[in-house]
């Protein structure tokens, strides 16, 4: 018997390591990323002081995930660049003012933008497995207007 309670001391390890285990288990699979699976991204006219943007610029996920693009304004769409995708990738383009969404199998960067309002900025990035294996080939990437200035510093960011 333990000194400090009147359990065996069998008893108190048994409650120790339950606890243990139990502490563990929702560590393991209750974290904040174990839960961030899949993401939405929603598709705005105005966000603070910016227009013509979607609400997160750069997503992350892992393989297997899919990101949700909502169509909360009318005439916005999600168009993968030609250059801004792994190898492997084909070409994705949604109707304007539809949701949408895209299921990533291919690890590495997707740069994309809303066709209608490229020029204006309206640009964003999902980086697959935090794979940036094709980061010479974004920097490659042609974007217009103020697409050019929020692309370098999103590059920068990764």
């Amino acid at each position: 018997m333990n000194k400090l309670s009147n359990k065996p001391k069998s008893l108190n390890f048994t409650i120790i390591l339950t606890s243990f285990f139990f502490l563990a288990f929702s560590v393991l699979f209750f974290s904040p990323t174990a839960l961030a699976a899949n993401q939405t991204i929603e598709m705005l006219n105005k966000l603070g002081k910016e227009n013509m943007v979607y609400s997160k610029k750069v997503v992350k996920v892992s393989s297997g995930d899919t990101v949700f693009w909502k169509s909360t304004k009318p005439g916005h769409n999600v168009e993968f660049i030609k250059g801004g995708v792994p190898d492997g990738v084909g070409k994705f383009r949604s109707p304007l003012s539809k949701d949408t969404e895209y299921k990533f199998e291919i690890p590495g960067i997707y740069a994309y933008w809303c066709t209608p309002h490229k020029g204006m900025g309206m640009i964003g990035f999902v980086i697959v497995d935090e794979d940036k294996s094709n980061l010479e080939a974004i920097k490659k990437i042609k974007f217009i207007g103020k697409s050019k200035k929020i692309a370098l510093e999103l590059i920068n960011s990764f």
